[in-house]
């Protein structure tokens, strides 16, 4: 009853200082009907409106919680300039927004619609309004419409760069589209851009690891900064929540890279340098985006992939080692520390004996509720990995060796040995 009494009058509450949260209520608490009415009203108007210091919370909130993909679409194009805001699209099929396709149909409109996009984008960059994800949203459309190595690319990443106090790009990290435009700059942008964006999530990395979207910028980081003394210095203390470089890690440490292995996001930037690009660690939409990303970087980056994951095995390693070699018992009690484990021993470099010793010394154990351990599938499945020394490979259907040998087989074999005797 309230929401067809104030129809024809949402646009102006949406502006106002306290009658914007009574949209707010009437849209959560509110059912489809409602959120039919109210949306279609900011229909012309979504330019003006993200721009108004009230009314873009409103619409934001709008466009990210409660409208569908087509209303979603519908506001999206706004941005695109006025003849998008007067002229509504005449398709039979769902509403999209995606620029490129606009652009393929009508190639004429790219350098008004691109201006018009920058020039929004832009406006709302400077008034430090960042955090929008329809401003993301947005942003990922002009990326992906810019040619690589355009001025115009150059001239965007020296956008990004530009928020002295580096919001912009932590905001942006955190969402789905803006993620995604952090992974695209990385990717086009020079050394001295990636530098510089990286420094940005300083004190940020352990958040970004356990987040659904942002632990894509550290695995892109991974793959396209040549600077591995960088990049190790940069995420690596924080993502193993040290603060100096030894490779021992103390109890706090312990425990916080056991939560982190533990979670289904930060595991990914802590195995990713072990097991590459695996399905058994990454999500499709992981393994999507990093698939665009070594594309370009074919042409954007300078040291070899292999020369690249070595440098930073070589500064990772050591410390997961340890934690195989101190928390061995705690690990093997959940499926992903046995992945762990089964990863990090395959592809590490340095002294794995260490670690190694360590599961001897349990499957050595008389204690029943190990050997019980010891027996669940997922232990089981990483002791055969152990044992056969390197991953199956289904394609050649062959186990591929690791390199340097692991040598599990001939310290299990020694240790029943003794058993028997």
């Amino acid at each position: 009853m309230i929401a067809r009494e104030l129809q024809g009058e949402y646009r102006g509450l949406a502006e106002s200082r306290y009658a914007k949260f009574l949209v707010g209520k009437l849209l959560v608490h509110g059912d489809k009907e409602t959120r039919d009415l109210i949306v279609p009203e900011f229909y012309c108007h979504v330019r003006r409106m993200i721009k108004h210091f009230e009314a873009s919370w409103i619409l934001d909130d709008v466009y990210r919680g409660v409208a569908t993909p087509s209303q979603k679409a519908t506001m999206l194009r706004e941005w695109y300039g006025a003849e998008f805001s007067i002229f509504k699209t005449d398709s039979k099929g769902p509403v999209s927004a995606d620029l490129k396709a606009i652009l393929t149909e009508r190639p004429e409109t790219r350098k008004p619609v691109m201006h018009a996009l920058h020039e929004t984008i832009n406006l709302l960059i400077q008034k430090k309004t960042t955090g929008f994800t329809m401003l993301h949203d947005a942003m990922l459309q002009y990326i992906l419409n810019i040619p690589p190595g355009s001025t115009e690319m150059t001239d965007f990443i020296e956008l990004l760069k530009g928020d002295e106090e580096g919001d912009l790009l932590k905001n942006l990290a955190f969402t789905k589209s803006g993620a995604r435009v952090v992974c695209l700059a990385l990717a086009h942008g020079n050394a001295k851009d990636r530098k510089s964006i990286l420094r940005v999530y300083k004190n940020t990395i352990t958040a970004m690891a356990y987040d659904t979207h942002a632990h894509q910028v550290l695995l892109t980081a991974y793959d396209v900064i040549d600077d591995t003394v960088l990049t190790s210095k940069t995420i690596f203390p924080e993502l193993l929540g040290k603060s100096s470089s030894s490779s021992e890690l103390n109890d706090s440490q312990r425990q916080s890279l056991i939560d982190a292995i533990e979670n289904l996001n930060a595991r990914v930037p802590i195995l990713y340098l072990f097991s590459d690009i695996s399905k058994s660690i990454l999500s499709s939409e992981d393994l999507d985006l990093l698939s665009t990303i070594h594309a370009i970087r074919a042409t954007t980056s300078k040291k070899d992939a292999r020369v690249r994951r070595k440098e930073l095995l070589a500064h990772l390693s050591q410390p997961l080692l340890s934690l195989i070699a101190t928390d061995a018992e705690t690990l093997i009690q959940s499926s992903f520390g046995c992945q762990y484990i089964s990863e990090v021993l395959l592809s590490a470099t340095g002294d794995r004996n260490p670690a190694l010793e360590a599961l001897i010394t349990l499957i050595n154990s008389t204690d029943p509720k190990m050997q019980e351990q010891l027996d669940a599938p997922s232990a089981s499945r990483m002791l055969k990995t152990l044992v056969q020394g390197g991953r199956y490979n289904p394609q050649s259907k062959k186990v591929e060796q690791s390199d340097p040998p692991l040598g599990f087989h001939n310290m299990l074999f020694e240790a029943l040995e003794k058993q028997e005797k």
